[in-house]
């Protein structure tokens, strides 16, 4: 099983996706996990996540991310503002397939 890990200011509006985006999963059949964190709890997660998904209000700490999984296989991804705001599942997660299988 996969971790997909989303993070963002308090975890409150990614968490909205993210049951969007285990209810898209589901019928997709997909063996993932899908996670909300806030950003003050995610770095401590990232070891767990085969891709770190960031909200637009916090693509700003992509670059601290990025150095945090240094090394190993895990993108990290800013979704794109019009996708978060339409909370788009299914795009993201085609994105998220497209990257990690």
């Amino acid at each position: 099983m996969k971790k997909i890990l989303l993070c963002c200011n308090a975890g409150m509006s990614t968490s909205l996706l993210v049951q969007k985006m285990q209810k898209e999963a589901a019928s997709r059949d997909l063996d993932v996990d899908i996670e909300a964190r806030p950003l003050n709890e995610a770095m401590d997660h990232v070891d767990e996540a085969a891709i770190i998904l960031l909200g637009p209000q916090i693509g700003y700490t992509k670059a601290d991310f990025e150095r945090a999984v240094e090394g190993r296989d895990i993108p990290v991804e800013v979704i794109p503002m019009i996708e978060y705001g339409r909370m788009n599942a299914a795009k993201i997660l085609d994105d998220v397939q497209a990257k990690i299988g």
